[in-house]
C-alpha cells in the first residue's frame, strides 16, 4: 500500500476558522457559567453555526439558579465570526424517550438541514445518593437523562450522517464523563456516577459504526470545573489539589472539545480523554 504524501507546507498552517461551514448542536448549554456555554462559544469562534439546547426548569431547581436563554444565546453570538453562520436555541426535556431524536431533527432543520457536530453535555444534577439512600427512582431518573438520552442522540446523529453523501467530512460526537472510575470515585453520587461510567465504557463500542461514515466519537472527562456550585473552605480545598492552585474553568475542557471537533482530530476516535490539569486525587 503506498504511503500518503507529506502534507504541503500550506496544509501545515492552521486555519483560523477550522469549523467554517460546519454546524453543531450543544446540549445543556443553558447557563453562562457552564461548560456547554463555553463549548458553544469556542465552536462559534472557530466558525461553526451552533444550536443551543437548554432545559431551564432543571437549573431553576438547582442552587445556582436558571439563566435566561436569550442571554446565553447572545453571549455565544458575540463569539460568532463567520457572517454566514447562525446561533439558535431551543428547549428540551431529554428525559422523554422521543425527545432526543426530536431535538436532533429540530437543530438540523434550524441549521440548514445538515448537522456535523454533536456535543452531548447535558446531565441531571441532584436527585442522587450513596449506597444507603439510593433508590429506584433516582437510578431511573439518571438513566433516562445521563445515559439513555445521550445514546439516542448519538443514534439520531449516526443515522443523519449515514444519509449524507458518502463520508461527508466533519462528523463528530463528543460526550462527557466525570472521572468516576479514577481514584476516590463518587460514592455520594452513585446514580450519576453509574450513568457517566456507562458512557465512558461504551465510547469505543459506539465509535465503531459511525466511523464508516467519517464520524468520530470521543468522551471528555473535564475534572472538577468551577461552574458556581461550591464556595468557601471546600472550594479552596479543591483548588489546592491542582498544581496550578485553581479549579478548572469552563473554557479549559471547551478548548479540548472544540479541537476534537476540528479536522486536526480526524484520526482520534473511541477515546476517553481526561482534561484535569494534573488534579491530585
Amino acid at each position: 500500500m503506498p504511503r500518503l504524501p507529506h502534507p504541503a507546507p500550506d496544509a501545515l498552517r492552521r486555519d483560523p476558522l477550522p469549523l467554517r461551514g460546519r454546524t453543531a448542536l450543544v446540549t445543556g448549554a443553558s447557563r453562562r457559567g457552564g461548560i456547554g456555554h463555553a463549548v458553544a462559544r469556542r465552536l462559534a469562534a472557530y466558525g461553526a453555526g451552533v444550536y443551543l439546547h437548554h432545559h431551564v426548569p432543571h437549573d431553576a431547581a438547582m442552587p445556582w439558579g436558571a439563566d435566561r436563554p436569550e442571554d446565553v444565546t447572545a453571549s455565544v453570538r458575540e463569539a460568532l465570526v463567520d457572517p454566514g453562520a447562525r446561533v439558535l436555541a431551543g428547549p428540551g426535556d431529554l428525559s422523554a424517550p422521543e425527545a432526543p431524536a426530536e431535538l436532533h431533527a429540530r437543530a438540523t432543520g434550524a441549521l440548514g438541514g445538515r448537522l456535523d457536530i454533536l456535543v452531548a453535555n447535558h446531565a441531571l444534577s441532584g436527585s442522587d445518593g450513596d449506597l444507603d439512600t439510593i433508590d429506584a427512582a433516582m437510578l431511573d431518573a439518571h438513566w433516562a437523562v445521563d445515559a439513555r438520552s445521550v445514546l439516542l442522540l448519538v443514534q439520531a446523529h449516526a443515522r443523519h450522517r449515514a444519509a449524507l453523501p458518502s463520508r461527508t467530512p466533519g462528523g463528530r460526537v463528543l460526550m462527557m464523563t466525570s472521572g468516576q472510575d479514577l481514584a476516590g470515585g463518587m460514592p455520594g453520587e452513585l446514580a450519576y456516577a453509574l450513568q457517566k461510567g456507562a458512557l465512558a465504557s461504551i465510547t469505543r463500542s459506539l465509535a465503531a459504526t459511525p466511523a464508516e461514515h467519517a464520524v468520530t466519537v470521543n468522551t471528555v472527562n473535564p475534572g472538577p470545573v468551577d461552574i458556581d456550585y461550591m464556595s468557601g473552605e471546600s472550594y479552596e480545598a479543591v483548588a489546592a489539589l491542582f498544581p496550578a492552585g485553581r479549579w478548572g474553568m469552563p473554557d479549559d475542557p471547551a478548548r479540548l472539545i472544540a479541537w476534537l471537533a476540528t479536522d486536526e482530530a480526524d484520526w482520534i476516535t473511541g477515546q476517553v480523554i481526561d482534561s484535569e490539569g494534573g488534579f491530585r486525587r
